[in-house]
């Protein structure tokens, strides 16, 4: 009896793990299939759950959660699934295991990795020294050096002014952050824009680059997908940022983070390359509620 049973319970098993493709549905003539609205997803033969969640930016487990799915093998042809929660609802994701060591006082870094921006706060050049016009003030800095007195003679509206001192300009751009949505957004790469977004052929911006060059998280976040499963981005690396925006960063050569695990604005998670494309470059993407965005409203002025 025992010898029996136990090549039905290993076949129960890999049933229970494996999520089946949507089965094939007999429909009749009278049997009117609704369309898939805003915000929803129409089940397709060979679908199952973990590739629509990943196709359309999300986890799974959430994917379930939103449509009440408790066996993912029941998905049927023509179902239609919401991408988004109804207003009012709640439902509880399985929570993903965060590494040993994130949050400790000390945080490992790469020593190439720029100091990330505290969330809310923007970097400025430094202020220079300002004070009012005057016909006296605009002839003594426009004088030479060799005339120039060492002190400034006060005057009764103008109290004595320190000697203006020559500093190089700040590049700070790199470091300058945006607020959109909620969301403190950064540059992913300082390097020079191949391909602007247009909508059609470029979803996102193409950065010119060399192999091993940094790519930066655009905003904090946890990383929701790591691997080379979607064709035509190479080596993937895909963040989730809130409830409703994902960024996207393909045809990494390295990827130095791992599905579950925080980063932060201007952390270094992987390093350029040419993996799914024909030369080097990172191709950046912002989704919103699954959808790809115009990243420029999104990231600071450069």
């Amino acid at each position: 009896m025992t010898r029996f049973l136990a090549p039905i319970a290993v076949v129960f098993f890999l049933t229970a793990c494996t999520q089946a493709p949507a089965p094939t549905v007999d429909r009749t003539p009278t049997a009117q299939a609704r369309v898939a609205g805003a915000g929803e997803y129409a089940v397709k033969r060979g679908d199952t759950l973990y590739r629509i969640a990943r196709e359309n930016g999300m986890d799974h487990n959430e994917l379930a959660a939103i449509n009440n799915i408790s066996d993912p093998t029941t998905l049927r042809e023509g179902q239609i699934l919401r991408l988004t929660r109804a207003v009012g609802q709640t439902a509880e994701v399985a929570p993903v295991a965060t590494p040993i060591g994130v949050g400790s006082g000390v945080e490992a870094r790469p020593l190439d990795v720029p100091v990330p921006v505290k969330q809310g706060t923007v970097l400025r050049e430094p202020r220079g020294g300002k004070e009012a016009y005057s016909d006296e003030a605009h002839a003594r800095l426009s004088s030479t050096p060799a005339s120039a007195p060492a002190t400034p003679p006060a005057s009764p509206a103008m109290p004595p002014q320190p000697a203006a001192t020559e500093s190089a300009p700040t590049p700070a751009a790199s470091a300058q952050t945006a607020q959109v949505d909620g969301i403190t957004w950064a540059w992913p790469s300082s390097a020079k824009i191949q391909s602007p977004y247009n909508g059609t052929t470029n979803k996102g911006i193409d950065f010119a680059g060399r192999v091993g060059d940094p790519v930066l998280a655009a905003a904090d976040g946890q990383v929701l997908y790591v691997g080379e499963a979607l064709a035509g981005y190479g080596k993937l690396v895909i963040v989730k940022h809130g409830a409703n925006h994902l960024s996207v960063y393909a045809h990494n050569n390295r990827i130095l983070v791992k599905e579950g695990q925080s980063v932060k604005l201007g952390q270094k998670i992987a390093e350029m390359g040419s993996t799914g494309t024909s030369g080097v470059k990172l191709h950046f993407e912002i989704r919103k509620q699954g959808k790809p965005v115009d990243p420029g409203p999104f990231l600071p002025g450069r």
